[in-house]
């Protein structure tokens, strides 16, 4: 078990790499911290400097998991070193999950965007389907209200499942500058939607309308995604539910740069389907609580 040594406090951590994530998440056990512990920035810095002593320097996801409640809080480390606490991330929650071992089914409250996730393990012990608690035709799935909006001359959707999402139909996109436009459809959408432009939310996403189905590529924190965010799965199959979005009903599994995704909607709930994590490593991390009034 690496450490970092020193003389601050320390806490272990196990470090959880969901497949088809971007990166692997570092879960923290809250119940072992005292409360209100790693809930700033001048706290979770140092701890993320701290694993450049480890295998995992560029790690950028971090997630404090209560296995007495079941509640899990998300941080977001973003390049500029700052922290957006405003964001979700299903891999992390399925991170936890992994890391917590429990068998049989896990409800998981998600206490940064208020979701409830039914993490249930498929017939292969390894892989689990998420649901999430949560008609995809209930209100606030579509902030503006609308099933689309114009932004920069473009239409899109602007859905809200599991994070805030934009999604654009790829035909409307300018040939040979996707990811400028990408990024500057997402900085008007947070302007929007209320969210700073250096925030990691709203994501986006272009959907390709094909004959064999969806073909999807995503934006993350720092660039291209491998494949699709697991919340993104759930909003794109959450706005193809909805009537009138630029996303057709998701009947198929769903292309990506590296592989496929599969969702499914239901009236009460969307499942994204076959996930997968695994143990990396256990580590002993500094932190220090913040000062109180």
């Amino acid at each position: 078990m690496p450490t970092t040594g020193g003389s601050a406090p320390a806490t272990g951590a196990t470090v959880v790499r969901a497949l088809d994530a971007p990166g692997p998440t570092l879960v923290l056990w809250s119940d072992r911290l005292p409360p209100g512990a790693l809930a700033l920035g001048a706290e979770l810095a140092p701890l993320r400097r701290a694993l450049a002593a480890t295998p995992y320097p560029r790690l950028n996801k971090i997630a404090l998991f209560d296995p007495r409640t079941l509640h899990y809080r998300f941080v977001q480390a973003l390049p500029d070193g700052s922290f957006d606490f405003r964001a979700g991330c299903g891999h992390s929650l399925l991170a936890c999950v992994v890391a917590d071992g429990r068998p049989g089914p896990v409800t998981v409250r998600s206490v940064t965007t208020g979701d409830t996730v039914l993490c249930e393990p498929d017939r292969d012990a390894d892989a689990y389907t998420l649901s999430f608690l949560r008609a995809p035709t209930a209100p606030g799935t579509l902030p503006t209200g609308r099933p689309v909006d114009v932004l920069l001359g473009v239409p899109v959707s602007l859905v809200r499942y599991g994070n805030p999402y934009v999604f654009v139909d790829a035909r409307r996109l300018d040939p040979g500058a996707t990811e400028r436009q990408l990024l500057a459809l997402r900085a008007e959408a947070a302007r929007r939607l209320g969210h700073p432009p250096s925030s990691a939310l709203p994501k986006i996403a272009a959907v390709s309308v094909e004959d064999h189905g969806l073909s999807v590529r995503a934006l993350t924190v720092g660039g291209w995604h491998p494949r699709l965010a697991l919340t993104g799965a759930a909003a794109l199959a959450a706005a193809g539910a909805i009537d009138g979005t630029v996303v057709p009903a998701v009947e198929a599994p769903v292309r990506t740069p590296t592989g496929t995704v599969t969702v499914s909607a239901a009236a009460d709930r969307v499942r994204v389907h076959h996930k997968r994590a695994e143990v990396l490593e256990s580590l002993e991390l500094p932190w220090r609580i913040h000062a109180t009034a």
